[in-house]
């Protein structure tokens, strides 16, 4: 009998090792709030949150000194000034390291175990600020080890995995990084690869990098993770190939440009994203801006792009960026784009480079007065025709005349019929004028706020919808991928001894010639009976939410709230980000034997883009999007006070603000979501009087 019961256990335990997979597996998803077999032999089920993380614009730096000097000539490193044990608000000062550390521990302890993967877009270097302290190449790749070294302890699974031969198992969660215009050397300039640049982070980053796309990772920077194998993929383009401050690429309409590359390499991939019945989200550092008083992107490269999201609207889920520090988003519009572009003809348009300055992204308010200029232009909703009167005045028209009551019901009856029918051509005008009742006219750039705090350190963390996806035997995301792409990546270009002279002599010469139109092949567009895709309408991986926190450093650092300051200025700092910036305690210095005292550091909530009295979300599909851009571009409230008012006069100013003060209840209310949305842009560090005189 006993043998008989040992015989049937042991036929038992291979029949169940015989059953189980060859290859290691990954992790089955599981609907939040249920847990795998308890046994812990057994592979647990991981559940998806339905949540991700974007962490932006670290700016590590090893030489901050604690209530150092803010000054341009200090930069935080030297001398007796405000800055504080977590950094120096507001300043154009780089983040300490206890920043660094206190954030990722509190994301450790708040966030890790209730996302299901992280995006983070750049910038993990110091800013190259201080003439004594010039940055070079070991400091450059030491600071963005260092961020690689806090992603692994606060993200690692610490259970052995990380010594095994398999470099992508290393972590609890996908983490997608990008790189930044600081993380390379001299900053904003990078040339074709192969090269320095790619060949070392493609080792610094062997984590997070798929294996099969680390020889097209060396070839230009860029690739993709299937964070949701086979459901959702992260894509991480190397925006330096677009960015206008990069003397070394020029766009993306030649075919010996990497920047062409790249959207090829891009459009075959969402074109094997829809064949796979995919998503994706894209990311990268610098945004798409395309404003009179800022554009970051060579205009061949946003045209490009933006044609890319309209015919492959049905492919990608969202795109979000950092590099300007200010939390906002920005539209897209295809009306923008040019008859060549949707011809698949394109000149190398003469775009001037523009030399960004190395404190942080020249963004101003003006900035974003253009961006509420451009949103003013949205086309508006129809408003209900008041027909009412008229009808009064019909039937007492009709009631006084000598017509028969059959009569005077059909002559109501045409006149009701009219009044709809205007109404609804109105309708019909307007939604032709959006792209639809999707808005599909748009597509939408999320740009987050920094962690250093050039305002307040900030993160993001977006909720999206994963309806369904749970019931399916996908895993949760690792850099692994079950299929290859059909696109072959050959090497391209020159390794990095290439002349950035060279090059630009090359440029001026292609400009002096004849314009030469490239051709390209157009992207195709969904198919007509597919249904609009997760950014326009609520489905499945759609962005239901975010919401935004941030680090009150002020309260933080506990430091100089009502300490005299040794300076007798108290001048206000201008908004101007392209002058260097003191911050909020400029000429402050902290009193003999003053030790840190600081409080615990933690974010707060900001706002919640659902759960908010201004914002009003039901989710972020483009439709809401669009017209929350159209109320923050209402100038309902009748003319607002010029950025650009050429009047010198004091007295003419003076009396302009007194009126403009008469009335400030009337614009609060009207003008509610403009001053919220720059409010918050400017992460809560200025007062509503600083709003009102800035921005008017």
């Amino acid at each position: 009998m006993v043998s008989l019961r040992w015989t049937f256990l042991y036929a038992l335990f291979v029949a169940v090792v015989y059953a189980s997979p060859v290859q290691v597996p990954l992790l089955d998803v599981a609907p939040e709030g249920e847990s795998g077999d308890t046994d812990p032999g057994i592979t647990k089920k991981k559940p998806l949150h339905g949540r991700f993380l974007h962490i932006t614009d670290f700016h590590p730096d090893r030489f901050y000194e604690i209530y150092a000097s803010t000054k341009d000539d200090d930069a935080c490193h030297r001398g007796q000034g405000p800055a504080g044990i977590y950094g120096a608000e507001t300043s154009d000062c780089d983040s300490p390291l206890e920043l660094i550390n206190k954030t990722m521990k509190w994301i450790g302890d708040e966030l890790k175990d209730k996302i299901d993967f992280v995006i983070w877009t750049g910038d993990s270097a110091r800013h190259d600020n201080d003439e004594e302290h010039p940055r070079n190449e070991k400091q450059v790749v030491g600071l963005n080890q260092f961020m690689v070294d806090k992603m692994v302890e606060t993200f690692g699974k610490h259970n052995g995995d990380e010594e095994d031969n398999d470099p992508n198992n290393d972590f609890v969660l996908p983490i997608v990084p990008n790189l930044g215009n600081n993380d390379i050397l001299p900053h904003n300039i990078f040339r074709q690869g192969p090269n320095k640049w790619t060949r070392t982070y493609g080792k610094l980053w062997k984590q997070f990098i798929p294996e099969e796309q680390k020889h097209q990772f060396e070839q230009g920077g860029w690739f993709y993770v299937e964070v949701i194998p086979r459901k959702l993929a992260v894509f991480s383009l190397n925006t330096m190939f677009f960015f206008t401050s990069n003397a070394a690429a020029d766009g993306c309409a030649s075919h010996s440009e990497p920047g062409y590359r790249q959207m090829e390499w891009l459009r075959i991939q969402l074109q094997f994203m829809r064949e796979r019945g995919m998503k994706a989200i894209l990311t990268g550092h610098v945004p798409p801006a395309r404003e009179d008083t800022k554009t970051s992107w060579d205009e061949t490269c946003w045209q490009k792009y933006t044609l890319w999201l309209r015919q492959y609207r049905d492919v990608v889920v969202s795109s979000h960026y950092g590099h300007f520090n200010y939390d906002h988003f920005i539209l897209q519009d295809f009306k923008d784009l040019r008859k060549g572009t949707k011809k698949g003809k394109m000149p190398n348009y003469a775009i001037e480079t523009v030399e960004e300055d190395d404190i942080h992204a020249k963004v101003n308010s003006n900035y974003f007065v253009d961006l509420r200029k451009a949103w003013s232009k949205l086309p508006s909703p129809p408003k209900a025709l008041s027909w009412f009167e008229e009808l009064d005045a019909e039937v007492e028209e009709l009631r006084e005349s000598q017509l028969s009551l059959s009569q005077a019901s059909r002559m109501l009856t045409n006149f009701v019929k009219s009044k709809k029918r205007k109404q609804k051509e109105a309708e019909k005008k307007y939604l032709k004028k959006m792209g639809g009742e999707f808005a599909e006219r748009f597509s939408a750039a999320f740009v987050s706020a920094s962690i250093v705090p050039n305002l307040y350190p900030s993160l993001r963390v977006y909720e999206y919808n994963i309806t369904g996806l749970h019931q399916s035997d996908e895993s949760l995301a690792f850099p692994v991928s079950a299929e290859t792409s059909p696109f072959q990546e050959d090497d391209f270009g020159p390794d990095e001894d290439v002349s950035i002279a060279k090059k630009s002599e090359k440029s001026n010469k292609s400009k002096k010639s004849k314009k030469r139109k490239y051709k390209f092949e157009i992207p195709e567009a969904p198919s007509k009976s597919s249904a609009p895709g997760p950014a326009y309408s609520p489905q499945t991986l759609s962005l239901l939410r975010y919401k935004q926190y941030f680090a009150n450093l002020t309260h933080i650092n506990n430091d100089f709230l009502g300490l005299t300051a040794e300076s007798e200025e108290t001048d206000s700092d201008t908004v101007d980000a392209a002058k260097w910036k003191e911050g909020k305690h400029k000429g402050k210095t902290k009193p003999k034997d003053h030790e840190p005292n600081p409080k615990k550091f933690k974010f707060e909530l900001h706002y919640d883009t659902k759960h908010d009295d201004v914002y009003k979300l039901e989710d972020l599909t483009m439709p809401n999007l669009v017209d929350l851009a159209r109320r923050i571009g209402s100038f309902e409230s009748g003319e607002a006070m010029s950025m650009e008012d050429d009047d010198d006069d004091a007295g003419a100013l003076k009396k302009k603000k007194k009126k403009y003060k008469k009335h400030k209840d009337k614009h609060r209310k009207e003008d509610e979501a403009w001053f919220t949305f720059v409010r918050r842009a400017f992460l809560e560090t200025l007062s509503r009087e600083e709003l009102e005189e800035e921005f008017g």
